[in-house]
């Protein structure tokens, strides 16, 4: 469910890093390094749950929208809905599936994040 930066751009700039000299005691390479193993399971979270989430996504997208398609021409058409007004910002099924969508990305980004437990625990999927 990555979307920005994308998994294959976070891959590249962590093996750019990877590819980097380090001097020894230098403090700037230290932090960057902590970056990089954060990005790195970043990336097995992503691997490991974002095509189930995506996969869930898509199907909440098209039972709100009444069509069928990927993941991206789905969220476009949403938008576009949005945008015209064929779809209210306060539906019901749409707040439900932006916030199942936002805790998904939280648990592959931030699975530490304090009220992460809570909003899972409030039923809001993930």
């Amino acid at each position: 469910m990555i979307t920005h930066p994308t998994a294959a751009e976070l891959a590249q700039a962590v093996a750019a890093f990877d590819a980097e000299v380090a001097t020894p005691g230098d403090a700037r390479h230290a932090f960057l390094s902590r970056v990089a193993d954060n990005a790195r399971a970043i990336l097995a979270r992503e691997a490991e749950q974002g095509a189930t989430l995506e996969a869930e996504a898509t199907a909440r997208l098209g039972d709100l929208l009444g069509e069928t398609g990927d993941f991206e021409a789905l969220n476009h058409q949403l938008c576009e809905a949005l945008r015209r007004g064929g779809i209210s910002p306060l539906d019901a099924r749409l707040l439900a599936h932006l916030k199942a969508t936002a805790i998904g990305q939280i648990a592959i980004d931030q699975p530490t994040y304090g009220g992460l437990a809570a909003l899972l625990s409030a039923g809001g999927g993930a």
